[in-house]
């Protein structure tokens, strides 16, 4: 039902969280989303390098892309709360930037060396007359499009591994543009690093956005979202990216509080720690006039795409408020920028 209105309302992808403890499986959804629509695009937002082996998360995304004609994405993040809820905490940045380029390899159809895979060891190696020397998609579809793979980026380590193994970045840095100009020269200023010539892929970017004619109101129902990604740019403590004095201040009081057990609720200690200054700066909450220019503004620095976050999770009256700020979101805004 959710993957036939996204299309009807003229979207242009629905994106599935991979986060096993507190969401359905992305994969099996996304498949049944290809069988009951025809244009939409089909992501993961997002995986991760630690839950599956990069054999499978390649051919789950696959499976999705064949079933759906090539509407696939694969779009993929270091891990949070998919791991927090296993005790495990983010991937590396080195292990995420290999277990990206192998995925990579699979979805290109490629013969992935055994030493590249993550290490697995038996007490005891059957014996068998024959066996593969790498490992590979053998059942891909002759002619099938390779799956895009999107790496949702905030921290220039992360960004930098984007630039050199991904086809597509979305930061999660928020809104302000100086915020995201930097994020993308940290992008530009990766690929030459690496000798690669500058992406013609414009970038994407992930935000909360709420629609609501009082500022105050749409600040509330948009907090949760907001302190659940404003604490990617503080995930270890230190503050990535331009921002205030008071701003980090802010940022650094979601990060000492945060409680994994509100993940994008509303009313969450996280939230709780916002300034206006930096929901204003992490998310778009405010009028239909106002979340036009906002967002006017991001695609006039080159911004390719917007991934809209998921609203917070809320009750009653505020979970009301948060449908009909949608509505007005695919109503008003959504047209204005298409």
């Amino acid at each position: 039902r959710a993957a036939r209105r996204s299309e009807d309302e003229g979207w242009r992808g629905l994106a599935l969280g991979d986060s096993q403890s507190i969401a359905a499986d992305p994969y099996v959804e996304l498949a049944l989303a290809a069988s009951a629509t025809s244009t939409l695009g089909l992501a993961t937002a997002v995986t991760n390098p630690v839950t599956r082996h990069p054999a499978v998360t390649a051919t789950a995304i696959a499976t999705v892309q064949a079933e759906s004609g090539g509407r696939a994405v694969l779009g993929i993040g270091r891990g949070d709360s998919a791991l927090a809820h296993i005790g495990m905490a983010p991937a590396p940045v080195a292990m995420f930037e290999r277990y990206v380029a192998q995925v990579q390899g699979y979805l290109r159809g490629e013969e992935v060396p055994f030493d590249e895979l993550p290490e697995h060891r038996t007490a005891e190696t059957p014996h068998m007359a024959g066996s593969p020397a790498s490992s590979s998609l053998r059942w891909l579809p002759e002619g099938l499009a390779k799956v895009p793979v999107d790496v949702m980026a905030t921290g220039p380590l992360v960004i930098g591994a984007a630039a050199r193994v991904a086809d597509r970045v979305t930061f999660t840095v928020g809104a302000d543009p100086v915020r995201l100009r930097w994020a993308m020269g940290t992008h530009a200023a990766a690929r030459q690093e690496a000798g690669l010539a500058p992406t013609r892929t414009r970038p994407g970017v992930f935000l909360p956005i709420v629609v609501h004619e009082d500022r105050a109101t749409a600040r509330q129902l948009i907090s949760g979202a907001v302190g659940s990604l404003a604490r990617f740019s503080v995930m270890h403590g230190t503050v990535t990216g331009p921002v205030s004095v008071a701003q980090r201040r802010s940022l650094e009081a979601v990060h000492s509080s945060y409680d994994m057990n509100s993940h994008f609720r509303d009313g969450s200690p996280q939230s709780m720690a916002l300034t206006d200054a930096v929901i204003d700066s992490f998310g778009i909450a405010g009028p239909v006039p106002y979340c036009i220019d906002r967002l006017a503004e991001i695609a006039a620095l080159g911004v390719g795409r917007v991934v809209i976050a998921p609203g917070a999770a809320a009750s009653g009256g505020r979970r009301d408020a948060l449908r009909a700020a949608r509505r007005q979101l695919v109503d008003h805004v959504l047209p204005a920028l298409s």
